[in-house]
């Protein structure tokens, strides 16, 4: 590690150089004009021509002042190099632009975020280590030992670099097996979402032991390294262990998959995404996000209405005057709920009477619905629809009422007359 430590500290004298300062400082130069035009642009003292250039304008003046330069035979390599990647970097974002057209806004923008830019980065980054030193001396810098194994500079940054684009880059692929399978076999989004989870560990699972391969670990060691963890998991870890074998189950038998809903603590959540240690749950009333610890589903009782389909029957109650008839309450319910958009008409909505309350007959309109995430809004809206009815056709909803009586004090005696004073 020392040694890659100077070898880094010795990029001090390349930049210490009187062209590299220079190529440096009209780098710098350029991007306060740009940063000061873009601001101008915004707020519009800039416009027409210049405004339009105004995307490229910092790669127009680096690649002129690396003309003016070799002009006068200066080196330019570095600020040349630099006015590309700077290109190359604002290209991102056309790329960026042509795979809205093909796929969903979310997945481009982790795409975009957690590989594409920075496995630009790091070639960006490799260039410039060129520029100042050799990456061959650098790769065979030796860092040290781990479990018996010299590591060197090479094998490290493989190791990292297959394991960040196992962990990042599997997704996309795991996604679009998971969507052949769903074409030629029939299934359901909730198992192509489960299938392309299981992917994914497989990958990750695989890409991990590769790498203990490529860096050639003795395989005592690392059934030394298993049995330290087996201690780990009974004293510190054991719950971690337990939720990820049980995301993992779960994933196997089906119970709990992304895009069902679930009812927890009485409100609809939509399974978002089943991770290695919980589950990511939306819920719709307020936009929050549960993580619920995959262990969870299997020592408590959990109500699904995704298992076969999305189908939820709901309820809604209400009360009507004792003076109307019951019968023509229920009808009227009934012919209600048929009107409302969201509720289905087949199977048919039902009016119940309930009971026979202090003030009011109890009656309860049950309607069936397509999404029970949408169960909250139609519940309103049938509501709302009942009220209008009920205000049409003259039905009286009663509240509670009390009525006050004056006593007279002291309390006076129930055989004695009133007015008759003893």
């Amino acid at each position: 590690m020392s040694d890659l430590l100077l070898q880094v500290l010795s990029w001090l004298s390349y930049i210490e150089r009187p062209t590299v300062l220079l190529q440096l400082l009209i780098v710098l130069a350029v991007v306060a004009v740009v940063a000061v035009c873009r601001l101008s642009r915004r707020r519009r003292w800039i416009q027409g021509p210049l405004a339009l250039a105004m995307p490229h304008l910092g790669q127009l003046l680096i690649g002129l002042a690396c003309l003016v330069l070799a002009v006068g035979g200066q080196p330019f390599g570095l600020a040349l190099l630099l006015a590309l990647l700077w290109l190359g970097w604002s290209a991102l974002g056309l790329l960026q632009r042509l795979m809205l057209r093909w796929l969903p806004e979310r997945e481009v923008h982790r795409l975009d975020t957690r590989l594409i830019r920075p496995l630009y980065l790091l070639a960006a980054a490799l260039l410039l280590i060129s520029e100042v030193d050799s990456l061959s001396s650098l790769a065979v810098i030796p860092l040290g030992q781990l479990m018996g194994v010299r590591l060197s500079t090479e094998k490290v940054f493989h190791a990292l670099l297959v394991i960040y684009l196992v962990l990042v880059g599997c997704g996309p692929p795991a996604a679009g097996i998971a969507w052949l399978l769903q074409r030629a076999l029939g299934m359901s989004d909730g198992s192509r979402k489960a299938t392309e989870l299981m992917l994914r560990y497989t990958v990750v699972g695989l890409g991990l032991v590769a790498v203990a391969v490529n860096l050639g670990l003795n395989t005592t060691a690392l059934i030394a390294v298993a049995g330290g963890l087996s201690v780990g998991l009974g004293f510190g870890i054991k719950e971690v262990f337990s939720n990820f074998v049980s995301g993992l189950w779960l994933l196997f038998e089906g119970s709990v998959r992304p895009g069902e809903v679930l009812m927890i603590d009485g409100d609809p959540c939509e399974v978002r995404r089943l991770g290695l240690r919980a589950t990511l749950l939306w819920r719709d009333r307020d936009n929050a996000e549960l993580l619920i610890p995959n262990q969870t589903f299997f020592t408590e009782a959990t109500t699904t209405y995704t298992a076969s389909d999305r189908m939820r029957r709901s309820q809604v109650s209400v009360g009507a005057a004792y003076h109307h008839d019951p019968a023509t309450v229920i009808a009227l319910l009934e012919a209600t709920a048929l009107a409302v958009p969201r509720v289905l008409p087949m199977p048919a909505p039902k009016a119940l009477l309930q009971s026979y309350g202090d003030f009011a007959i109890n009656y309860t309109l049950r309607f069936w619905i397509t999404n029970p995430m949408d169960n909250g809004g139609i519940c309103s809206e049938v509501n709302q629809a009942i009220w209008a009815a009920f205000q049409a056709h003259g039905i009286v909803i009663p509240f509670p009422q009390q009525v006050q009586y004056e006593l007279p004090w002291p309390p006076q005696d129930p055989h004695t007359p009133p007015g008759s004073g003893a």
